[in-house]
């Protein structure tokens, strides 16, 4: 719509009883904006302007400004946010991925069409036709394009990811942006997957497969056309005919009644299956109600690997489900089990209903038994090799603090490293020469830093920093985030900073102590294995027990002040730094008499 150069008609201010009906508008057209989102969206004090143009088809568009910035334009009564708002709010709409060499073709006026998007593990956001989409590029969450889904996302995939599927409305680099302060996208880092669990009509069927993400295989975006389709699925019959012969050795070492049920199946129903048999297999005969909570990682590598048959192997990206929570969702919507998130991005089982019909009816194949099973759960626990997570401090940009980020790029929620900061905070001070000629340790105050890092009480009394308090103010008054890797998985990013182990010893009756350990969870430690292992090394009762006032939450604790034994096992066996371990000074003292 804004591929080519638009006329401007008028511009005016917006006030009064139009701007409350724009708020009403917006809060009705993307209900899940909060009050506070829709105040800041739509102040009652600053500047706003209303625009109108004609396209260069001559459709009549209302434009609303604000900090010089389209904000939102409207077709027919319609209203639809500019990447400018989805940058400040960037999952307002359900968004598709593309490749960043098709961004050429969006801003030229081209539509996006199904072979040039990106089909994700967890599977597409359910949309249905005429939904309002976002569009953004592999690897970064910050939409680039605004459209209209001309298909339903059962649609799309019925269609074999074929044909015209959004209608381009406005993107990055027309000229709607250019209308604005031109300032490019942010970086926004990928969050946890949403993999919803009510996808039942994509669970039995074949997912659809992209083309490799080879970048070169797609600069071309023109050939996105039948021919490079066609590529497409010689491909991936490529790869299936890879997973058949990969599967060769599994069926051989099978039995000869496994390979006659199994011929017929595809080896990805095959995964399914085995999934399905370890999952029952690991409920029946290996997973207590004392167990629960289980953390869901631990039930997979220690309880369902030590079920898989020999000569075969778990692999959940060769299943239907491409993820192990997705498997576990749909166990879920079954009612056999049910799934919490007791700590951010830490799923948990934390109830089994083991009168469930399924569970009654499966018979344990033979071969197994449950005192074996129950000691390779054991041999499984001990081969476990715990890697702690990788944690990264990130700071965000706050509202307060976008003057001072905003000449480098940077946008509200934009997430940055401690070293980015550093860097853009000394382009900015060389940039607007505010180094002190007479002391090049110090920096001078300008008006936008002393709105930034200055309180009121200090604005009329500070002219000059040191580049030590220039820079901590600067990251103290950043939104703290965390990016937390654990071993074999995407970077996680959540907010604020990462609770530590809390260690803490308490009294009990008849003068005892007690060690009581929380937060095991963040970390990827499995509360239950930890209290087993300090069981042994201590010789004393452990127990796992739930943290007051916290819903859903669990504790370890064991006999004793046990903190040196704790401190040696989290600091020398399991790697993690001891800045994430708190309380480890409440040690007794060796070496000293009473």
């Amino acid at each position: 719509m804004f591929a080519r150069a638009f006329r401007v008609r008028a511009n005016t201010a917006i006030k009064g009883s139009d701007r409350r009906k724009l708020r009403s508008d917006v809060a009705a057209a993307f209900p899940t904006l909060s009050a506070e989102q829709l105040a800041e969206f739509i102040p009652n004090k600053e500047e706003l302007n209303v625009i109108k143009i004609y396209s260069h088809k001559g459709e009549a568009v209302t434009v609303y400004m604000n900090h010089r910035n389209p904000i939102l334009f409207e077709v027919e009564k319609a209203l639809y946010p500019t990447v400018y708002t989805l940058w400040v709010y960037p999952d307002l709409l359900p968004a598709f991925a593309t490749w960043p060499p098709v961004l050429q073709k969006l801003a030229g006026g081209a539509d996006l069409m199904l072979p040039g998007v990106v089909v994700p593990p967890c599977g597409f956001p359910q949309v249905e036709r005429g939904t309002l989409c976002a569009v953004t590029l592999l690897g970064n969450r910050a939409p680039v394009a605004v459209a209209v889904a001309t298909m339903s996302t059962a649609e799309m995939l019925a269609a074999g990811m074929k044909g015209k599927g959004f209608a381009v409305l406005h993107t990055y680099l027309d000229h709607l942006w250019e209308y604005g302060d031109k300032s490019c996208p942010p970086t926004l880092a990928p969050l946890i997957p949403d993999c919803a669990g009510d996808e039942e009509e994509q669970e039995g069927k074949e997912p659809v497969n992209n083309c490799p993400p080879d970048p070169e295989q797609h600069v071309d975006i023109g050939d996105l056309s039948l021919k490079e389709q066609d590529n497409c699925a010689d491909l991936q019959g490529g790869e299936e005919l890879h997973e058949d012969r990969a599967a060769e050795p599994a069926d051989t070492a099978s039995t000869e009644h496994q390979q006659d049920s199994e011929d017929s199946r595809t080896p990805q129903e095959q995964m399914d299956a085995l999934f399905n048999q370890c999952f029952f297999h690991a409920l029946k005969c290996k997973v207590k109600k004392s167990d629960l909570p289980l953390l869901t990682s631990t039930f997979l590598r220690s309880h369902m690997f030590s079920c898989c048959p020999a000569g075969q192997q778990l692999d959940i990206k060769k299943s239907s489900y491409k993820k192990f929570s997705k498997f576990l969702q749909c166990m879920q919507h079954q009612k056999i089990l049910q799934v919490k998130e007791l700590n951010k991005g830490v799923e948990s089982i934390v109830e089994v209903d083991w009168k469930h019909p399924d569970i009654k009816a499966f018979a344990v194949p033979e071969g197994f038994s449950s005192a074996s099973t129950a000691q390779d759960s054991k041999n499984e626990d001990r081969e476990q090799v715990y890697h702690a997570p990788e944690i990264i401090p990130l700071y965000g940009v706050s509202t307060k603090m976008i003057p001072l980020f905003q000449e480098s790029g940077h946008r509200k929620g934009s997430i940055l490293s401690s070293s980015e900061v550093r860097n853009i905070i000394i382009k900015y001070v060389k940039t607007n020469e505010l180094v002190d000629e007479t002391n090049k340790n110090f920096v001078k105050v300008n008006a936008i830093l002393c709105d930034c890092l200055l309180d009121k009480s200090e604005q009329d009394e500070i002219s000059h920093l040191k580049w030590d308090d220039l820079l901590s103010r600067c990251l103290d008054r950043l939104q703290p985030l965390h990016q937390v890797t654990f071993f074999g998985q995407e970077p996680v990013v959540r907010k604020g900073n990462i609770e530590p182990i809390d260690i803490t010893i308490a009294q009990r009756s008849s003068n005892k102590k007690v060690t009581i350990i929380k937060n095991l969870e963040l970390y990827g430690l499995d509360p239950q294995c930890v209290a087993n292992t300090l069981q042994q090394k201590v010789q004393a009762s452990a127990t796992i027990t739930p943290v007051p006032g916290a819903k859903d939450r669990v504790q370890v604790q064991i006999q004793g002040n046990q903190i040196h034994h704790l401190a040696k096992m989290l600091l020398e066996e399991y790697q993690l730094p001891r800045k994430y371990i708190q309380g480890l000074e409440k040690a007794p003292k060796l070496g000293r008499k009473k």
